[in-house]
């Protein structure tokens, strides 16, 4: 297999000690243009991957993410907007991050270089043929996702990623892998920049489309949000009163008094019925 690790490539410029503010930021700018064009080139990988976390989840299933430093932190991010957003359970989709959760703030070294521990995290979770693991890794060579991933193949579990190189060793061991190979970064190697822009843009793709074909969404608003801050309340408010062509007041009623969007949808269509 050829593999070209373009995450490490050096960079397009040089000399970014003597830029201006404004020659970096231009730089930069023009850099991140690129990432949705080269996510737009995997959309075919991305949309196998998501029916198969579709499929799934229909049947009981979880999705989980798996990575390391920003890869890590971007699934943990992904996952843990789920609940708030969609009202779904915090086991629906899970993030794990290499070194734990003190990892999400600091750095653990070397934890992205074991290679038993990925499985024993999926494995505190009861992982099982039911759930989706998709590993995350912008350079594809992370230890503790790719033996986490090889470990799910021989469980029968599905397998996905979200890499930023071409036929990696991650890749080669996941049954859905997604590349979106956005080639060398502003500052060569800092792939917490165009690498982790495309990753996060995948990762609002699979999981936003994945709680759509799940009935989370009723037309385009997002009926099961929890109802966690003023702003969030008054959304819905809003929702209800348009939905039902009453005033807000009535709306905010019916939101207090069945506590989300979709709740007071059906019982006041139920009333009419």
């Amino acid at each position: 297999m050829n593999f070209e690790k373009t995450t490490e490539q050096d960079s397009y410029y040089d000399d970014l000690e003597n830029m201006s503010i404004n020659e970096i930021i231009s730089s930069i700018n023009k850099e991140d243009k690129t990432v949705p064009l080269a996510v737009e080139k995997a959309l075919p990988q991305i949309e196998t991957l998501i029916k198969q976390i579709v499929t799934k989840l229909k049947s009981g299933g979880r999705l989980f993410y798996i990575g390391a430093g920003t890869s890590g932190r971007l699934g943990i991010l992904d996952a843990s907007e789920c609940p708030p957003t969609f009202g779904v359970s915090y086991d629906l989709v899970v993030g794990l991050i290499a070194g734990g959760d003190n990892a999400i703030r600091k750095a653990v070294e070397f934890a992205e270089d074991s290679k038993t521990n990925g499985w024993d995290d999926l494995q505190s979770h009861n992982i099982s043929e039911k759930d989706v693991v998709v590993g995350i890794a912008a350079s594809g060579t992370t230890p503790y996702v790719i033996h986490a991933l090889k470990t799910c193949n021989s469980k029968n579990i599905v397998t996905g990623c979200i890499t930023c190189n071409s036929n990696s060793p991650l890749s080669s061991v996941s049954k859905y892998p997604i590349e979106v190979v956005v080639g060398p970064e502003f500052v060569t190697g800092s792939s917490r920049m165009k690498a982790g822009t495309a990753q996060k843009l995948v990762l609002n793709m699979v999981t936003t489309t994945t709680m759509i074909q799940i009935g989370k969404i009723k037309g385009n608003k997002m009926v099961d949000m929890q109802l966690s801050n003023h702003k969030l309340v008054n959304r819905g408010t809003r929702m209800l009163a348009m939905e039902l062509n009453i005033s807000k007041s009535e709306a905010k009623d019916l939101l207090n008094k069945y506590g989300n969007v979709r709740n007071a949808l059906n019982k006041f269509n139920d009333g009419r019925s």
